[in-house]
């Protein structure tokens, strides 16, 4: 069956079985084992993931709800496709948290955060030279993740989280373009160089920008994919 052989189940004892085979389900959609369009077919995800069909029609369910997953008629259920009213919905939000988080971060973050911060474009440039998107992927989430949280912002910190997921998907699209390796690096600096000197200003453009660029060359690869 293709990408659904990659698929490997994760036990938790503290977790009941279906949430654990939606998480696992979850990841293999967020990083592309599972594509866009390929059907989830309960046999042969429960014979391969060594559980019974129950917990796999329940973690469906969910991650229909979620948006990852999409019930067809008389197909049954398949991967969500990447579409672009999705995309422009997600990063419209995005954006205007991303803007929020680097103004606050300019006037709350401290000196420890900024020694995080500029270590983590630097761990950034590292994993790009790995050509490994998963890694580079990681390495981008963790460097956003420092910008939030110095912020100070319960409430951006839980809405941001609640978008990552939704995020993570496109993000993960955008960084398997090794073109684009270069230019992410670039604004990476900029934002921390704008943060560290108190420019709000340039700090909420840079990071506009910074999502902009994402929008325009996912869109890009939808276009292409359906020609």
């Amino acid at each position: 069956m293709g990408m659904n052989d990659n698929i490997q189940i994760h036990m938790d004892e503290y977790l009941p079985l279906r949430d654990v085979v939606f998480k696992t389900l979850r990841q293999g959609i967020l990083t592309g084992e599972l594509k866009p369009g390929e059907r989830l077919m309960e046999i042969h995800l429960a014979t391969r993931l060594g559980v019974s069909r129950t917990p796999i029609r329940e973690a469906i369910r969910m991650l229909e709800l979620e948006g990852l997953v999409t019930m067809i008629p008389r197909r049954g259920a398949e991967v969500a496709q990447i579409t672009e009213k999705n995309l422009r919905d997600v990063l419209e939000v995005r954006r205007a948290l991303d803007a929020l988080a680097v103004e606050l971060a300019c006037e709350r973050i401290t000196g420890e955060e900024k020694q995080a911060l500029a270590d983590a474009c630097e761990e950034f440039e590292r994993a790009t030279g790995s050509k490994d998107a998963k890694v580079i992927t990681q390495a981008d989430v963790k460097l956003h993740d420092i910008i939030v949280t110095a912020a100070r912002n319960e409430r951006l910190t839980k809405l941001v989280n609640d978008m990552s997921e939704q995020m993570y998907r496109y993000r993960f699209e955008y960084i398997k373009d090794e073109t684009k390796h270069q230019s992410l690096i670039e604004e990476h600096r900029i934002i921390y160089r704008s943060i560290v000197e108190c420019d709000k200003q340039t700090a909420s453009e840079a990071i506009k920008t910074h999502i902009d660029n994402q929008e325009k060359s996912i869109i890009n690869q939808i276009y292409a994919r359906q020609a």
